[in-house]
């Protein structure tokens, strides 16, 4: 009897089928398993959030950020120097006719001389600024927002060394202004690279990018 099971054979056993072979319901919840992973990883149609890197791509522009600061800055104090040491007490000197002339002038007030009995306060504005730019920088990715934030930057420590080392007192100097168009106020190179950085942040914000050069839509 022994000898004819033997060569007819056994039954399969829960424990003879595990060896060497898959059962089928071990298959099909493998195949469950693997379906769910790949919906949970974000498959279209399934409902679920796509996983996305929230972080900011690329590097940093703070590089880019103080280089066209010191640029700006470097710029409007040796044009300052040169104003101040030629044209100062001098007849205005014509560039485009009665269009547009260099003319030094002291300026206490803001930008394009509006303001002048708050010298203090923009004085505080400008040291404020500064401050906002060198904290925002950190997280700053976006070249285009680098080079808003490197004219603003530049532009305000140009006007506010005025306000400090200028007469009459510091934190009260009046700004040296020399380009002068016709039916214009007068105003500088730092004024005018506050100006661009400013219709640049303007821009940018418009367009829905930010500093760490993420994009938003309202």
């Amino acid at each position: 009897m022994a000898e004819a099971e033997r060569i007819i054979g056994t039954p399969d056993t829960p424990d003879a089928a595990g060896h060497g072979q898959e059962r089928p319901e071990d298959a099909a919840s493998g195949e469950r398993a693997d379906s769910e992973g790949t919906r949970g990883a974000g498959e279209p149609g399934t409902g679920e959030p796509e996983a996305t890197d929230a972080r900011p791509r690329g590097k940093r522009r703070i590089a880019v950020l103080f280089a066209v600061a010191s640029f700006a800055y470097a710029l409007d104090l040796i044009t300052k120097m040169i104003v101040v040491a030629k044209l100062e007490h001098h007849p205005p000197i014509e560039i485009i006719g009665d269009w547009l002339k260099f003319e030094a002038i002291r300026n206490a007030g803001a930008a394009f001389g509006f303001g002048e009995a708050f010298t203090v306060i923009f004085t505080m504005i400008a040291a404020a600024v500064i401050v906002v730019i060198a904290r925002l920088a950190r997280k700053l990715y976006s070249l285009p927002w680098a080079l808003a934030l490197g004219m603003l930057l530049g532009g305000a420590l140009g006007n506010l060394t005025d306000r400090i080392f200028r007469a009459p007192g510091v934190f009260e100097g009046a700004v040296v202004d020399f380009i002068a168009p016709k039916h214009f106020a007068v105003f500088n190179l730092a004024d005018s690279a506050i100006v661009c950085g400013g219709i640049l942040i303007v821009l940018l914000s418009f367009k829905g990018l930010d500093p760490d050069g993420t994009v938003h839509k309202d």
